[in-house]
């Protein structure tokens, strides 16, 4: 018997994919739009804000929807997802990990990205390091940190909250595939600074 596909991260992966294609249209409107017309502060915005969606549609894809261990992502593409993200954002990702990933392993770490990424409302900086095939290390820095003890206390022990808010599926995602994979995770939390190492 043959394990069930996880039907979660197909949906994700679909309803992600369906909205690259009207997102990217729209940018390719804006574009027309800026060759015909005049360049002005509302056709900026407009620009700004659907690079801005495809960027985090692309993200939540890689992290949320359905990922293999048989498929390998690169250093590349992962560098230009997270440059995208970063484009106009109080928080800069910063990738230093040499070489391609495989998908399974990158969802993980983007979705722990996603961790830090709530404990740093007020921006700041989250760096990536280490190598897909030992360590890796994701360390967050920022003004002011904002900490659910709770929740890390929960992807600490690899427990999902049967209570969990949609602002915070990316625990409860990250916690689930920790547990399937019986993955140690070490969380580090200061007054300004996070640590995750897996």
């Amino acid at each position: 018997m043959t394990d069930e596909p996880d039907l979660d991260a197909l949906i994700a992966s679909r309803l992600c994919h369906d909205l690259i294609s009207p997102l990217s249209a729209i940018g390719n409107g804006v574009e027309l739009l800026e060759m015909t017309a005049p360049p002005g502060p509302e056709l900026s915005l407009i620009s700004e804000s659907v690079e801005a969606a495809i960027a985090r549609v692309r993200f939540f894809r890689l992290a949320f929807g359905a990922a293999s261990s048989a498929q390998a992502v690169g250093r590349s593409e992962i560098v230009a997802l997270l440059d995208g993200l970063s484009r106009g954002s109080r928080l800069r990702i910063e990738w230093e990990v040499a070489g391609s990933m495989r998908r399974d392993l990158l969802k993980l770490v983007l979705l722990l990205l996603c961790c830090a990424e709530t404990a740093l409302p007020h921006g700041g900086r989250i760096t990536v390091s280490g190598r897909p095939d030992a360590a890796l290390r994701l360390r967050g820095h920022g003004p002011r940190l904002r900490i659910d003890a709770t929740a890390w206390e929960r992807l600490r022990e690899a427990e999902i909250d049967p209570a969990a808010q949609p602002s915070e599926a990316q625990f409860a995602v990250a916690a689930k595939m920790l547990r399937a994979q019986a993955r140690p995770v070490t969380i580090d939390t200061g007054e300004h600074g996070i640590e995750i190492a897996l």
